[in-house]
């Protein structure tokens, strides 16, 4: 599993954003609403995390609840002592 604060590789990026060209990458995620920089080298520089927040990943867990399920607490056992 990777480190949360890695940057997306090459091939995600392509993945992602469905284009080669770095200027078509860079204008398809400025499109999605995705925070990315401009490395010097022309690269671009996109945090995982901030993928997963923007797609809905991270909300998406934490909204889960647990199933709801019977209280069982309810159905408490009283037991009387015989009395003779």
């Amino acid at each position: 599993m990777m480190n949360s604060t890695t940057f997306l590789s090459e091939d995600e990026i392509v993945e992602l954003t469905k284009k080669r060209r770095k200027s078509s990458q860079a204008m398809a995620l400025r499109f999605m609403g995705i925070e990315h920089r401009i490395r010097p080298d022309g690269s671009l520089a996109i945090l995982r995390t901030h993928i997963e927040q923007t797609l809905g990943v991270i909300a998406a867990e934490r909204s889960r609840k647990p199933e709801p399920g019977p209280n069982w607490s309810v159905f408490q056992i009283h037991r009387h002592a015989k009395t003779a």
